[in-house]
């Protein structure tokens, strides 16, 4: 088996909701998620994200999903 390093899925949302002065709180009741699934994803704690949760995510926040992952290549 080849061990291959692809790089990595940034989650840029906890620095996202700083810019834009929104809470977590917030973010949780606009875009019908619980705290704990934002806290993970604010702490690059998952191995999964669904779509769906990624269209809530860019509608409560007004922006897209490049402004929420960014991938970071191997070096």
């Amino acid at each position: 088996m080849h061990n291959y390093n692809y790089g990595k899925i940034e989650i840029h949302l906890d620095r996202l909701l700083e810019e834009k002065g929104i809470s977590k709180r917030k973010l949780s009741f606009w875009s019908e998620m619980e705290r704990k699934q934002i806290n993970a994803l604010c702490k690059n704690e998952v191995q999964r994200i669904d779509l769906n949760i990624l269209a809530r995510l860019c509608n409560a926040l007004d922006c897209s999903v490049s402004d929420i992952l960014e991938y970071i290549p191997d070096k």
